[in-house]
């Protein structure tokens, strides 16, 4: 395969490289909100410029490129050491393909300008990795004013940046006397309902990423319903497809760039290590670039407007062996210093390690690609 730029590629290259060289962006601070704050800033300022959405229809916000390009984007992101893009593919390509006329021109141009929020309402305490026995109900009746809504009843858990999101793409069961899979259905829910509380998970490195999300009899409208009933689980599959491909999702940028910091820090000397050391990082650069080749094999592999199949979970693997291997190597160089100091690296370390259950677990990735991509019995 050829890794090398094609004229257009090798102009946005040096576009995006023009257009970063001119940008002040200050470090990541280590408060959660804050942080948040100034991801949502950067991730404003790459949309404002054409640089978030790069492969949607012009329409919506985008660029109408090819794959490769979100690459490119993560190549120069992570190289440059600049905060990652926004990992919104997954729930904006759902909408991109499963949602009305009215539901994309509604939703994307917000999601592509970075100013509006989303999360993802779909793990439960009793439903995890087993997404099928999802319990939180959305019954279809009408309002107080006879509208056409959902009944949402139920609970979520581990629901990513919910705590600063203003919509929620929310799995539920709205067809309870068919099976399992068949049950379930997609809601677009505005999360400033009545009856939504949205409680914090501090994490043991501080951090407020997740929550709980609760439903109390909440009356969603029925023009919010993603596909159709019971189109749920597909969707949720199809959604399951981009947030497994670390290219899709900029997880590549966000490696690199810690990659770069540490580099930078050993030349520096503000990082001493020795012979070893150097071997360890020498292990985690291979490792990372044998990530990245793989992702823009990965994403060529869509120039023909293929969608993500079970190929994607053998990216996840990939990117959960880069991210727990690199992180592995930051901490042991950087000593005690992320644990006595209010910094990032002992948070990544922690996200290192869920790399391994969030968005399915190694167990599942792993049978994925034995039954589904090997052709191997269950």
């Amino acid at each position: 395969m050829d890794f090398f730029d094609s004229p257009a590629e090798e102009a946005f290259r040096s576009e995006l490289r023009a257009w970063l060289a001119a940008q002040q962006v200050a470090p990541l601070p280590s408060d959660p909100d804050a942080r948040i704050e100034a991801l949502g800033q950067w991730h404003r300022k790459l949309a404002a410029a054409g640089y978030v959405g790069l492969t949607f229809p012009v329409q919506y916000g985008g660029r109408g490129l090819a794959p490769t390009f979100d690459a490119i984007l993560n190549d120069e992101l992570g190289f440059g050491g600049y905060p990652p893009p926004p990992a919104i593919h997954h729930i904006t390509n759902a909408i991109r393909l499963f949602g009305s006329d009215a539901q994309k021109a509604r939703h994307l141009p917000g999601m592509l300008a970075c100013t509006e929020r989303w999360c993802q309402g779909f793990s439960e305490p009793d439903a995890g990795s087993d997404l099928a026995s999802v319990r939180t109900r959305a019954i279809r009746g009408t309002d107080g004013e006879g509208r056409d809504v959902y009944h949402v009843h139920g609970q979520k858990i581990w629901t990513s940046e919910a705590l600063w999101s203003q919509w929620c793409l929310l799995l539920c069961r709205t067809e309870p006397d068919r099976p399992a899979h068949r049950g379930l259905s997609m809601l677009l829910v505005p999360l400033d309902l009545p009856g939504i509380e949205v409680r914090p998970i501090v994490t043991a490195g501080g951090a407020r990423e997740f929550a709980e999300v609760f439903f109390d009899d909440v009356q969603v409208p029925a023009a919010g319903l993603l596909g159709a009933p019971g189109q749920g689980w597909a969707i949720a599959m199809q959604l399951l497809g981009y947030e497994r491909g670390p290219g899709d999702i900029g997880w590549v940028a966000r490696l690199m760039r810690m990659l770069t910091v540490l580099e930078d820090d050993i030349r520096s000397g503000r990082v001493v290590t020795d012979e070893t050391g150097r071997r360890d990082v020498a292990r985690a650069w291979v490792t990372l670039e044998a990530l990245r080749l793989h992702v823009a094999r990965t994403l060529s592999a869509r120039l023909d407007g293929s969608l993500p199949g079970p190929e994607g979970s053998i990216d996840k693997l990939l990117v959960t062996e880069a991210d727990q291997v690199l992180n592995h190597v930051i901490m042991d160089l950087r000593g005690a210093a992320p644990l006595l100091a209010e910094e990032s690296w002992l948070d990544a370390y922690f996200w290192s390690r869920a790399q391994s259950i969030f968005g399915g677990t190694q167990q599942i990735q792993r049978s994925i690609v034995a039954q589904r991509v090997l052709g191997l019995p269950r």
